[in-house]
């Protein structure tokens, strides 16, 4: 066995590495989600596209998701297991491990995108963008670009969690930051100057997204606690099945958030036809812009809970790969307690300035019908933050201790069982409103979930449990 890498991870006090790797993780994954955000601040803000440019940008908005959950699975999953692998001081399989995840997420990219490209029209109708003919237009237009970059995204993406194992977050989020301002300058340039339109607001971010995968592959010709070589870069399938099912729950996270996206989306579509106000042609995309803009704070909020809990990965992984659960469980504590504050301010931000936020997004151009549904959109839709943010922790959490099925099937009874079910069966009752319902529903539902997992894994932690974490041996 070589000797360990990493080491101030098990002598550093828990709360400094928390600040260390979770802050960088946070601003990182915000970074990631306000790459379509800022895309729809300013094409909110364009007069030649409004509303319908916004609806046109939620409806595609679930498809880059698609492309994020592949990215996370082999990146968190990669990430979990080579902080285990380094804690257990077997850097022959973290090095390897990392390879192979490189030409897995590669050869994924380009294979989505040539499934993104082949089926373009089904794929948009699945997330109503049958709306209206205008709304389809600008939806096409921005999926085709969107959908070149996504093997840049997806890559950068990846890399993200990988480089943080490594020892380098602030390196993680200094790529991802560099991204972002590229999208951030580029897009007024393009959609005010060039009247590019939709386009421009795809091409900037694509810009963005090439420039952080192109950090990213920089970073791994220096890393330093795991060296890269030619051997590293083969397929090693025996690696790949233990790093993916630690990556599972993210993906599951993400792709049954699209599930209930769909739901939503086409929910939201059949019921705003059936609605006095929003039944009337100039209307009728209103719903679904103002859903695509309160799922993007949601976004906000769930990137810096996901970002707190991803951030402990490599800490609470070493820690437990090392035999020093009393590390793990002290990090538990102090996550549960940040995860709390986040959701708690999150609250407290849609509920007293729910007209200041869609302000940001164009309101004063638009219908007061596009602000009272925004408002009433804002308060309803996010009520249960604070148990939303504790449920994404525990997740998460579970994840790194190497829990994968436990992680899954937590974070599938959520997104599929309540979040896509409640989507389909509260609007019968409810019609457009049952469609806000179902969020906060789900998520109180799963936190009584939550609570028995949270006091399990306590005493797991206390009573010496998690045997059978061999996922670094051989």
């Amino acid at each position: 066995m070589e000797q360990k890498a990493n080491t101030f991870l098990e002598t550093e006090r828990v709360g400094k590495l928390m600040m260390k790797y979770a802050v960088p993780c946070v601003i990182s994954l915000l970074v990631a989600a306000l790459y379509n955000i800022v895309d729809q601040i300013f094409i909110a803000n364009a007069d030649y596209l409004g509303f319908y440019g916004n609806a046109a940008n939620t409806v595609v908005f679930p498809l880059t998701v698609v492309a994020l959950s592949i990215a996370v699975m082999i990146g968190d999953g990669c990430c979990a297991f080579v902080s285990i692998s380094l804690g257990a001081g077997n850097r022959d399989a973290a090095h390897k491990s990392i390879g192979s995840a490189v030409l897995l997420c590669a050869a994924s990219g380009l294979a989505l995108t040539a499934l993104y490209l082949a089926f373009q029209a089904p794929i948009l109708t699945l997330f109503g963008g049958q709306v209206n003919e205008e709304t389809l237009r600008h939806a096409r237009e921005y999926f085709f670009w969107i959908t070149l970059g996504v093997p840049f995204y997806m890559f950068g993406q990846a890399m993200n969690p990988i480089i943080r194992s490594n020892g380098s977050p602030k390196f993680a989020m200094a790529s991802t930051l560099a991204g972002a301002a590229v999208n951030i300058v580029l897009d007024p340039i393009f959609i005010f100057v060039f009247r590019w339109g939709m386009m421009g607001a795809a091409v900037a971010t694509v810009l963005g997204q090439i420039l952080t995968a192109a950090l990213s592959v920089w970073y791994l010709c220096h890393m330093k606690a795991v060296r890269l070589e030619q051997a590293s870069f083969r397929p090693y399938c025996s690696l790949a099945k233990k790093y993916l099912p630690l990556g599972i729950c993210s993906f599951l996270s993400q792709i049954s958030l699209v599930l209930a996206m769909a739901a939503i989306q086409n929910m939201t579509l059949k019921y705003s036809a059936l609605d006095p106000i929003f039944g009337q042609a100039q209307y009728t995309q209103i719903p679904m812009a103002v859903l695509g803009i309160v799922m993007k704070f949601f976004l906000i909020v769930i990137s810096i809970s996901v970002g707190l809990a991803a951030g402990c990965i490599p800490v609470v992984g070493y820690n437990i790969g090392a035999g020093r659960k009393d590390r793990a469980k002290s990090l538990f504590t102090r996550l549960l307690a940040a995860e709390t504050i986040v959701g708690a301010a999150a609250l407290l931000i849609v509920e007293l300035f729910p007209r200041q936020l869609i302000g940001i997004f164009g309101a004063a151009n638009e219908s007061v019908y596009y602000t009272e549904y925004a408002v009433k959109c804002f308060r309803v839709y996010l009520c249960m933050m604070v148990l939303a943010t504790v449920n994404k922790g525990t997740f998460i959490y579970l994840q790194s201790l190497g829990k994968a099925f436990a992680s899954t099937a937590i974070s599938m009874v959520r997104e599929v069982l309540f979040g896509v079910g409640f989507a389909l069966l509260l609007p019968l009752r409810f019609g457009l409103n049952g469609v806000l319902y179902s969020i906060p529903v789900s998520d109180l539902l799963t936190f009584v979930i939550c609570l028995a997992v949270i006091v399990y894994t306590y005493r797991t932690l206390e009573d010496g449990g998690l045997k059978g974490l061999r996922l670094c041996e051989n």
